[in-house]
Parts: C-alpha cells; structure tokens; sequence
C-alpha cells in the first residue's frame, strides 16, 4: 500500500476561451505528498497551483489524468476519503455577529462532531482569549486562524492549504507559520500552497515546484537544496584569515565582515586557521534558499506566459 497521501499522474487541465482556443493550467503533473509533515506546493501565482487543488476537492474535472487521495482514487472515492481531509480555499465565510467560539460551534453540531472538539481547535491555531470575540472585529490573521480551526472540528488526517497568508501583516504570517508547524509536528499532513517560497522554506519538510502548470522538482526540501559547501566564517581578523585560507587554496569572498568559504569539509578551515592560530568566532554552512533554487529553475521561462496557468485565480472561498 502506498505511504503516499497525494498522488497524480499526468494529470492534466484545459480550459477553453470564448474563442475555442485552448488554455492550459496544469500540464501532465505528477505530483507526489507523503504522509506525515509539511509539504510545500510552491510556484508563482498563476502556475496552476488552486487548479489542482479544487481538482483534488472534486471542485473542477481534469481534462486527463489519474489522481488518488490516501490511494483511492478520486473524484470516484471521494466521497470515502474527504471525511480525513480538510481544506481552505480562498477566504471563507463566517457568521460576522457570531463569535469565533460560535461559529466553530455550529459548524461542529453540523457535521455531528462532538463539543470538545471546538476547545481544541481554539487550542491549536492559539485564538484563546479572542473566542469569544465577535468575528468581525477579528484581523485577517485571526480569521485565518479561525478557518484552519474550522477544517480541524473533523481531525483531519490531510489538511489542504492555499495562499493561507495572503494580505497577512508580519505578525499574521508568523502566527500561521507556527500553527502550520505545529500541526505538521503533531502528525497531521498538510499541503501548503504559496508563491512565498522563502516563507514556506521555514516550515516545510519536503516541496513540489511547478512553473506553467508543469512540474520542476520535487523531494524534501534539504535533498532538493543539496549539502552546501560554502561556510560562514567570522574572525577577529577576517584579512588575516582570508590570506591563510587563500594560502590553504580555499576560494575565500568577504562579505560584510565576515568571509564566505569554499570547502568540501568545514575542518579544512578550522585546520587551517587553528595552525595559523586564528580562532573563530562562528562557522556557519550557508544553503541555498528555495526562492533562489526557484529563480535558477524557471530562468529562462516566460511563466504566465504561453496560455498556460491563466486560469489560477481563486474562486469563491470554500472549507472542506
């Protein structure tokens, strides 16, 4: 049995203009998300990334192509399997005159899940405190966190993502990135949607990429990145130090104070500035961020362009 929450093959999507031309938003995606952790589903706006989830979420037919949730297939199964998925598409709409403890509360006696359940979502996405507050009088970030919350009242085991910190300040980005964490950590699975690949790097565990609808790369995140062989070393005498590296036949470029190195193995400079009697203050590796591993996938690509992806915006909101 495949240890595989999502899976797709080929999958693919059409749609036709008023002219009869083709456009294309998902071209033959393979797309592969293992259970368990953070899996970032990552590309510009317009890449065909809400395509495929509302495809997944029976909300629009694939022109071709084969997909499976938890292995059954879909939309065929889905009936069988969306009860262990839960899913935020675009912003969703809640009572405004109800507090967020109300609002969980009806949805929950909806769908038959027991009271407690409610407590713990609160608990989860941290809207302690700010329950019982009216709904409209929340922030975006709050009424985010409220419709995380929502998709929580049936313990999924697939929680579906997409742009969750769309117009978000700082301090609502960081309130959804540990709630993110925390529930990839706690076991459930969760395909994060964003075109904010230097956000999504700090919670992701393993990623699929995709530019004109079509798939780039994909794997966890570190594998993806690769070991990086370039260190960050800081010394009281960063002149000094760069001429004994140098000596040592490092590649050695300063950088604000400090000097970025070239080296298959970080003894090689410990080695040689300890013979030299240099101490370091830090010895840092620096790796590749996923917003330049991007950039260095699609050089040379015209996204958005090609009628391909144009039919990626969002539609009305919706929880799963």
């Amino acid at each position: 049995m495949s240890d595989l929450v999502i899976e797709t093959t080929g999958l693919r999507k059409e749609f036709s203009s008023v002219r009869g031309e083709k456009r294309v938003a998902v071209s033959d995606l393979d797309l592969a998300v293992p259970a368990g952790g953070v899996h970032g589903f990552l590309g510009p706006n317009g890449s065909g990334k809400t395509t495929t989830i509302r495809m997944l979420l029976g909300l629009a037919r694939p022109t071709r192509g084969t997909m499976r949730l938890f292995g059954q297939p879909v939309p065929e199964q889905l009936p069988h399997v969306i009860g262990r998925v839960g899913a935020v598409v675009e912003s969703p709409k809640f009572s405004p005159n109800f507090s967020g403890r109300r609002n969980l509360q009806l949805l929950a006696g909806a769908i038959g899940a027991p009271s407690s359940v409610v407590d713990s979502a609160i608990e989860t996405v941290k809207l302690g405190g700010r329950e019982k507050d009216r709904y409209k009088g929340y922030s975006l970030g709050m009424k985010q966190r409220l419709a995380i919350a929502a998709t929580l009242l049936k313990t999924p085991d697939l929680l579906i993502l997409d742009e969750p910190t769309n117009g978000l300040d700082p301090s609502g980005i960081r309130e959804i990135r540990e709630t993110i964490r925390d529930l990839g950590e706690s076991g459930v699975t969760v395909l994060l949607s964003s075109h904010i690949l230097a956000e999504v790097q700090q919670v992701c565990t393993s990623a699929t990429i995709i530019g004109n609808g079509r798939l780039l790369a994909s794997g966890r995140v570190d594998d993806l990145l690769g070991a990086g062989t370039a260190y960050r070393v800081v010394v009281p005498d960063p002149a000094a130090a760069a001429d004994v590296l140098a000596r040592a036949e490092l590649e050695v470029t300063p950088h604000e104070g400090t000097l970025h190195v070239e080296a298959e193995r970080p003894e090689e400079i410990t080695r040689a500035l300890g013979e030299a009697g240099i101490w370091l203050t830090e010895l840092t590796p620096l790796r590749a961020d996923l917003e330049s591993y991007f950039l260095r996938l699609t050089e040379g690509e015209q996204l958005g362009q090609g009628g391909q992806g144009g039919h990626d915006g969002h539609d009305n909101g919706a929880i799963a």
